[in-house]
């Protein structure tokens, strides 16, 4: 016979266990984010899945990744004299890197199996867990890739690729944040459709921001263009400056001042339909779905002030990491709130009824 307990506890473990893979991909995309600042990325020409894992050990190892390192263009162009100890400096960042990566591979694989023999999960909530760990090991690959498009040609890795791999390590977060609020089947807010829907904007949007952001950092567009709330001496720059490369659609990617610009619009747009949503949400007294949006909107107020100051004093560290970090948690909150408002199936939520101890 299924106790109570016996049916609530399983999830309570898995609302712990994909809590702890958030904070883990969280943490990964503020080390990644340190290790693009320190121009880090490219100190490991090698992609070993396994024994990459173990870092140099001896004076000869970590002589013969210096020299590896000294074989790309980034080494040759920009830090050509650099000393070994300057090496190893880089080199410890893009590894914690790549460590925390299997470890998150880890620590999300031993436990999911672990559900999936205790049993208790159901049809749906499989499917989602198995999509999310398909997208990890996706993850990896992107981020190789990446890489790889440092080695050989370029002095940097390409912003596009580094734009769609710090996309899907959120995209993966974000399911992981959805998942983990559906699993507390609580019940929906009436609230008007509107505000289902403007919630449902608000994530794309915080996406597309994301996106232009990573796009900033891969070009290093932060350190050009100093200046709010002109841009190159105007609020809006002139259109032969925003669109002189041809076809007009590579500025929206390769022109710094154009992806700087699309970056401080796409912000613009943010803050305003936060701000919207908080004020619909408060005017149709939504109660607790009110209290959401002004804690939505003050999160994305904070994101432009530490975006505005990154962007004036040129890009220090901790402003830049504090202003990623920020970030995730407007991200957090917003897929929080549409997850919230969302509808819902009640049949995802409950666990199959499994005796305890016995496999599902």
């Amino acid at each position: 016979m299924t106790t109570n307990s016996a049916q609530t506890n399983p999830h309570r473990a898995v609302r712990w266990w994909l809590i702890s893979v958030a904070a883990l991909i969280a943490l990964m995309v503020l080390v990644g984010g340190a290790t693009r600042l320190t121009e880090s990325g490219l100190s490991i020409v090698e992609w070993k899945p396994v024994t990459g894992s173990v870092p140099p050990l001896s004076g000869a190892q970590w002589t013969d990744a210096f020299e590896a390192y000294k074989k790309i263009p980034q080494y040759r162009e920009l830090n050509a004299g650099m000393s070994l100890s300057e090496f190893r400096q880089i080199f410890w960042w893009e590894w914690s890197h790549r460590l925390l990566g299997r470890f998150i591979g880890v620590a999300y694989l031993l436990p999911f199996l672990f559900f999936l023999w205790r049993g208790g999960l159901s049809v749906e909530l499989k499917r989602r867990l198995w999509l999310l760990f398909a997208l990890g090991g996706l993850q990896g690959a992107v981020g190789w890739w990446m890489v790889a498009s440092g080695l050989s040609e370029r002095v940097e890795v390409s912003q596009y690729r580094l734009a769609t791999h710090l996309v899907l390590a959120l995209l993966i977060f974000a399911g992981i944040v959805w998942t983990v609020r559906r699993l507390a089947d609580r019940p929906q807010l009436a609230v008007p459709a509107r505000l289902r829907f403007t919630s449902a904007v608000l994530v794309i949007v915080t996406f597309i921001q994301i996106y232009f952001g990573a796009l900033v950092a891969g070009l290093r567009a932060g350190r050009a263009y100093n200046t709010w709330p002109q841009i190159d001496g105007a609020f809006i720059p002139s259109a032969e400056r925003l669109w002189f490369e041809t076809p007009w659609w590579r500025n929206m990617f390769d022109n710094v001042l154009t992806v700087q610009f699309e970056h401080r619009m796409t912000a613009y747009l943010l803050f305003t339909l936060a701000a919207l949503h908080a004020f619909d949400a408060v005017r149709s007294r939504a109660g607790s779905a009110a209290s959401g949006a002004l804690w939505l909107l003050a999160a994305v107020s904070l994101q432009a002030v530490l975006g505005i100051l990154t962007l004036i004093n040129q890009v220090p560290i901790d402003l830049a990491l504090s202003h990623q970090a920020v970030a995730i948690v407007v991200l957090t909150l917003a897929v929080m709130r549409a997850e919230r408002l969302a509808s819902r199936q009640s049949a995802e939520a409950q666990p199959a009824v499994v005796p305890v101890g016995q496999p599902g």
